[in-house]
């Protein structure tokens, strides 16, 4: 029954959250902000998926009068950052600070030679994709994966399942028979929400989160591979509950 496997990016193929808030407060810096998010902040704003709705909402924060938020200016400001943080973080991957999390290129490669294909949905953008998974895979990546869904196509954010519904419709498969990968509670309720049962792996920065509703959580993918998901994705499909995602 299992066809596909569809991956998040940031925390579940690799934890780049301490580059991202590096990145972030390195464009801070360079506008004379005067912001410095540390990470127990950071780990705060996670909540809210999307670089640019966070820099909004810390801004909101520090400044609650700010008026006409739809304004020019104001979201001239937000993309001049997000461009610049952009550039920190693609920098960083290609200098080696972030690397893939234990066992995802394995379970891939697995995945690819049994005829399981590949997806992603996420909220990042296309280039800390591409800066990612070229170093990690190569100049080919691309070529791993059926479809990708990300910010530049999914406006609605997770925990909004628009990516996920995109990405079975590209994959022109039953969500049934996917399998998503998650990382946070708003991956896991957008995966959910889109009818995929969920494995989680999560990181220091989600830890806290409750993921009653996935199909399984686990450290990371270094002891899971692709006979071991199928047990449990057909486990999960013969629970109602589960193939609700709803806690069991």
């Amino acid at each position: 029954m299992l066809q596909a496997f569809v991956f998040d990016v940031d925390g579940t193929l690799a934890d780049t959250e301490r580059a991202h808030l590096a990145a972030f407060n390195q464009a801070f810096a360079q506008e004379g902000l005067g912001w410095c998010w540390d990470e127990a902040q950071y780990t705060e704003l996670l909540n809210i998926s999307g670089g640019k709705e966070r820099i909004l909402h810390h801004w909101r924060q520090v400044n609650p009068d700010i008026k006409d938020l739809s304004a020019n200016g104001v979201m001239d400001t937000i993309n001049r950052l997000h461009d610049i943080k952009t550039a920190a973080y693609e920098s960083a991957v290609n200098d080696g600070a972030v690397e893939l999390r234990p066992g995802v290129l394995r379970l891939m490669d697995d995945a690819l030679r049994q005829g399981i294909r590949l997806a992603i949905a996420t909220t990042t953008s296309p280039v800390n994709i591409a800066a990612l998974l070229r170093r990690a895979i190569g100049m080919d990546w691309r070529e791993h994966f059926v479809a990708i869904g990300d910010a530049s196509t999914a406006p609605l954010k997770k925990p909004h399942p628009q990516v996920y519904l995109q990405m079975i419709d590209a994959l022109q498969l039953p969500p049934s028979v996917c399998l998503a990968f998650e990382d946070s509670a708003n991956g896991l309720a957008a995966a959910t929400a889109a009818g995929l049962q969920t494995v989680v792996t999560p990181t220091d920065f989600t830890r806290h989160h409750d993921f009653s509703a996935a199909l399984r959580q686990v450290p990371d993918l270094s002891q899971v591979g692709v006979e071991r998901l199928r047990a449990w994705h057909d486990e999960g499909l013969r629970d109602p509950r589960r193939a609700a995602g709803l806690p069991a």
